[in-house]
């Protein structure tokens, strides 16, 4: 049976750069380099005569900035983009003009680090060919909270019945499109919330970065986690790029703990990781939220945190960029309830308040 190919064109300004990435992603047989761009001028030409599937594109680009073309493009011609960048800040404004996901460009000095690139570049360009594009109009106004629709679908409870205390530990897993969803449920809660702990599937250094990006947008305290930090209202802690987060507890109350460590469902940080925690330790005091995300990370620690009586969250089909985590968390009967990204916050804030 002949698969169709995933038309990919190569955006970057370094000649060497750019074959080393045209020859690397050929070997995959499920990819097709339809052609490389030195600029995004050229790159605007070519999609229109060579119309790829996903366009590769660094956001510091000569002739036109990468997040200036990414808009344009998003608003004219859109397309799904991975980016392919050195570690900058403007990679979560490109995500939030429209990108689907990116990579860390690497040491190219590193056999081991242009192993990994290349390997997470293949799998990055395979998810975004079937994630759901949202073009940069769409997402310039950011969800405001209102009142909560309709549940979607709803799962029976597992385990003990949900009763949550004035002060329950909420967490949140997340993969592809999860930095704007996250983003747009932390934005529409007060100060007052209780503890919330965050885990994205992103590299070293890039969480430190997106957590100071959601602490200047949300009214929420933001930080990068460090081990042993308490949990306290008001707070989120979002997990280290390479680290494994979980959830402890002490006579003081919760805490974590932020340690190196092996994959576990393919990532580290792992979502499981964090809701098997959570599950643990605090059990019916806690609430779990599963984001957009290809794969299944996540879904087996959230069933384990409603089998201990947390009240679990997934979302929707319609408002995920890729339908993955939160699909397979749902058909395992991990998800009580099933929403629109715009209404999670509400339903978060209907639940502490109960």
């Amino acid at each position: 049976m002949n698969i169709k190919k995933i038309k990919v064109l190569i955006t970057d300004d370094s000649l060497l750069f750019r074959n080393v990435l045209k020859k690397e992603l050929s070997e995959d047989d499920r990819i097709e380099v339809v052609g490389t761009a030195v600029d995004p001028i050229d790159a605007g030409e070519k999609i229109r005569d060579l119309k790829p599937d996903i366009l590769t594109l660094d956001v510091e680009m000569p002739k036109m900035n990468g997040l200036v073309f990414l808009k344009k493009l998003m608003d004219e011609n859109p397309i799904k983009v991975v980016l392919v960048s050195s570690m900058n800040i403007s990679v979560f404004d490109a995500l939030h003009a429209g990108a689907v996901d990116f990579v860390k460009k690497p040491d190219m000095t590193s056999k081991n680090d242009l192993s990994i690139f290349f390997s997470e570049l293949r799998t990055k360009i395979k998810i975004a060919s079937i994630a759901k594009l949202v073009p940069y109009a769409s997402r310039e106004k950011l969800p405001v909270l209102r009142p909560v629709s309709p549940v979607v679908r709803e799962n029976p409870p597992v385990g003990n019945l949900y009763n949550i205390s004035s002060s329950p530990i909420i967490s949140i897993g997340a993969s592809t499109g999860g930095t704007e969803a996250t983003l747009a449920i932390l934005k529409s809660l007060p100060k007052e919330m209780p503890g919330i702990l965050v885990t994205q599937h992103m590299p070293a250094g890039f969480t430190k970065m997106y957590a100071d990006r959601l602490n200047k947008i949300c009214a929420l305290e933001v930080r990068e986690a460090s081990n042993g930090d308490r949990v306290e209202k008001g707070l989120v802690l979002i997990a280290p790029g390479d680290r494994q987060m979980r959830l402890e507890k002490d006579d003081k109350g919760y805490y974590v703990s932020c340690r190196p460590g092996e994959k576990v469902s393919g990532h580290c940080p792992s979502v499981d990781v964090l809701f098997n925690s959570v599950a643990e330790a605090a059990g019916r005091n806690s609430i779990g939220i599963i984001l957009t995300g290809m794969g299944k990370d996540g879904a087996q620690g959230l069933l384990n945190m409603k089998r201990n009586g947390a009240y679990t969250i997934g979302q929707d089909e319609k408002s995920s960029v890729v339908y993955g985590m939160p699909m397979v968390a749902f058909n395992i009967g991990a998800v009580a309830v099933q929403a629109s990204i715009d209404d999670i916050a509400d339903i978060i804030i209907r639940h502490v308040n109960k």
